[in-house]
């Protein structure tokens, strides 16, 4: 089965949690402050695997969990870090954020990694917070809660040509022609139900891969049929060949099908139109294919190259081949996102700072607190302990959040609930 998009849950480690602990010896206050950091989380990367052709395992597996950093322990060890998970894709992965769509990578080579979420730091130990006026506290982190978000992974098969078309022109069967692949060819509308690439060897000693994408019809953009599906895989190829049906056997008009074709490409990418197109005049074996040739020609615009081919005689199949070839070699890849122009340039941009909290009422009365800043900051407090405890409220004060509360018209002995933790404003 060819798997081509998937959606995925992953959640790095988490940092490991700093510890409180003392050494026992002669003349050091309390013995002395021992507690070691924790380690940092791991972090989940993305590496590609150029055995991979399609993204098959992730059907199976959409949650992924990388391990958390290991606990400091006493006599100032520090908790051991813990190994990035790594994950294999095929080549031609996009990785784009779910929630802001955002690409985070485009991988096409063997090796090539990207971090996808990144492990928490560790902890800090009670020997960090010592002090000439708190030589020895009681008091430590947990770890940094790692980062966790749901991604697209998106394949686009790497091919330098690729094959377009309405249904049933003739596409498998040129790939069966000039290369070893063997897709499955039948006389009925969408033989092929996934994308099948095939390598082609010119007579000069050059390849190409070869890419027999399932036909298009009319509204893909849109979602119509099965073209839609597989139009990402040909924002990759550097060539198209446009395969179109002269013997008019199915009762269509080879130049509307050309035009539908091309507006399909357009109204999917604009960018695909800057690609060079061969055209493959197919089937020219059949009686009345000659004729519609001479029509074809005349209306087509002239920056197109038409060839008379036939698959089954495999008469012109050569020259088309070898034209091919020297577009290949003589185009660049294409980019799939726009990038700057300039990328000397520098652009400043002015970004609102996300607040680091925000204050609202529940249905009981409570006050609720939440923001990113505010919230990180209490994961990371260990609240069985009273001097975690007193270090959180001073960062509280410092952060404005008193002021904030009373602005609210928060009064002593009120609820103030922060994520699963509730406590009293005292005045």
């Amino acid at each position: 089965m060819f798997v081509d998009k998937v959606k995925v849950y992953i959640k790095a480690g988490d940092g490991g949690n700093g510890m409180v602990a003392f050494r026992r010896e002669k003349f050091v206050p309390e013995g002395g402050p021992a507690g070691g950091d924790g380690g940092k989380g791991a972090d989940i990367i993305l590496e590609v695997d150029e055995g991979l052709r399609t993204l098959m395992d992730f059907r199976y597996q959409k949650h992924f969990k990388a391990k958390a950093g290991e606990n400091g322990r006493p006599k100032n060890q520090h908790g051991k870090n813990a190994e990035d998970l790594v994950i294999k894709v095929p080549p031609g992965t996009t990785i784009t954020d779910d929630d802001t769509k955002e690409v985070i990578a485009d991988l096409t080579e063997h090796g090539e990694r990207a971090i996808v979420a990144k492990g928490g730091r560790g902890g800090r130990g009670n020997t960090r917070f010592a002090t000439p006026a708190n030589p020895a506290p009681e008091l430590s982190e947990k770890g940094e809660p790692a980062e966790e978000r749901y991604i697209n992974l998106e394949l686009k098969v790497l091919a330098d040509v690729g094959l377009v078309g309405f249904p049933s022109v003739g596409k498998s069967t040129l790939l069966s022609v000039v290369s070893a692949a063997k897709p499955k060819i039948a006389d009925y509308h969408f033989t092929t139900l996934n994308p099948n690439l095939g390598v082609v060897a010119v007579e000069d000693g050059r390849s190409f891969v070869l890419a027999d994408l399932p036909g298009l019809i009319e509204g893909a953009h849109e979602g119509v049929g099965l073209g839609h599906q597989f139009l990402r895989h040909i924002e990759r190829t550097k060539v198209i060949i446009h395969v179109i049906d002269m013997s008019g056997l199915e009762g269509r008009d080879p130049l509307e099908d050309f035009e539908k074709i091309n507006d399909e490409l357009k109204q999917y990418n604009l960018r695909l139109l800057e690609r060079p197109q061969v055209i493959m005049a197919n089937k020219m074996d059949m009686p009345d294919a000659e004729k519609n040739l001479e029509q074809f020609k005349e209306k087509v615009p002239d920056n197109y190259k038409v060839f008379p081919v036939s698959t089954l005689t495999k008469k012109g199949l050569k020259e088309m081949i070898r034209e091919v070839a020297d577009l290949v070699d003589n185009t660049s890849e294409f980019p799939l996102y726009d990038e700057e122009e300039n990328k000397e340039r520098v652009v400043y941009r002015f970004e609102k700072k996300e607040d680091p909290f925000s204050i609202s009422r529940d249905g009981d009365g409570a006050f609720v607190l939440s923001g990113p800043e505010i919230e990180k900051a209490f994961k990371m407090t260990d609240m069985t302990r009273d001097e975690s405890v007193r270090r959180f409220s001073r960062k509280m004060r410092h952060m404005g959040i008193d002021e904030a509360l009373r602005k609210k018209g928060a009064q002593n002995g009120d609820t103030v609930r922060l994520l699963d933790f509730e406590f009293e404003f005292i005045e």
